[in-house]
């Protein structure tokens, strides 16, 4: 039954109507972009005076300066749209989005339901736990519970891997990243299966980064995110793909990186210290120094 639940809403990804104008002509006559952000630090989310910050927001802030002189004004206004996992494509198929700027793996089943730009960042499924638990390997879930975000890759791969190796574990869905970590550090589940930076990012931010352990042992292979735009609007999907090779290959792309992955961030707190890996460098079109 969870597994058909599961499924069901993760699948609720591909329905919605078509938009009904091209994301190019509507950005031409309002001069705004619709930019779809979430809960996901440092990639985008609402800081606590409601200004919308990240990584993926920064990189989105500079694609609407970049897109403004193709498309033919003068200025193109950014509007940011709530999104949560579960409804991320619904949003673009609607219209009520035009790009979605955050942290979303472009997998082989997505690819079929949206457009995926060039990479912004290559993450690898793992999973939290409490170190007191003394859990560590896969393995060592066998018959626990592990919380999960409805509408993510992740929920596929954690439920394939307990049928494989018959660790019969109780998957706990949840709608929201931080409430999946939450569940980890008050002790309701024994884990939570998620992208690894997100994870760092989370047990960093608690203060008690020593009490948590991040699996060594992946649950997938490395993915990238990218920005997702409706799958039936080629051209504005080629204008962002364009736009984006020119602001990654751009004296400001690792000014960007550096500032949400190797200083001090959220007003100081903490740093994450995640170099740009060789593979995002080439996925970038960077080259490697």
């Amino acid at each position: 039954m969870l597994l058909l639940l599961l499924g069901a809403i993760a699948g609720a990804d591909s329905a919605g109507a078509q938009a009904p104008t091209s994301t190019i002509d509507r950005i031409r006559e309002t001069g705004v972009m619709r930019v779809g952000y979430g809960t996901t630090a440092p990639f985008s989310f609402k800081e606590p005076d409601g200004s919308i910050a990240g990584y993926s927001i920064d990189l989105c802030n500079e694609l609407a300066r970049e897109i403004a002189g193709p498309i033919g004004v003068g200025t193109v206004r950014v509007e940011y749209v709530p999104r949560t996992p579960a409804n991320r494509i619904q949003l673009l198929n609607d219209g009520d989005i035009d790009i979605e700027c955050n942290a979303s793996t472009s997998s082989p089943d997505r690819r079929k339901v949206a457009s995926f730009a060039p990479p912004h960042f290559i993450a690898q499924t793992h999973f939290v736990t409490l170190k007191k638990s003394g859990i560590h390997t896969i393995d060592d879930l066998r018959g626990k519970t592990v919380s999960v975000v409805l509408g993510t890759v992740n929920v596929g791969q954690i439920l394939q891997f307990s049928r494989d190796k018959k660790l019969g574990l109780a998957a706990v869905p949840v709608a929201d990243v931080q409430a999946a970590f939450d569940l980890v550090e008050d002790g309701s589940v024994s884990a939570f299966a998620m992208d690894d930076v997100l994870l760092r990012s989370m047990a960093i931010r608690t203060g008690n980064p020593d009490d948590y352990v991040i699996s060594d042992e992946p649950l997938g292979d490395p993915a990238p995110y990218g920005f997702m735009t409706r799958i039936n609007d080629p051209a504005f999907a080629t204008l962002v793909a364009d736009s984006l090779v020119r602001i990654y290959r751009g004296a400001k792309m690792m000014e960007i990186y550096d500032k949400w992955f190797m200083r001090p961030i959220r007003g100081g707190r903490y740093s994450l210290d995640l170099p740009m890996s060789d593979d995002l460098k080439a996925a970038m079109g960077i080259s490697a120094r």
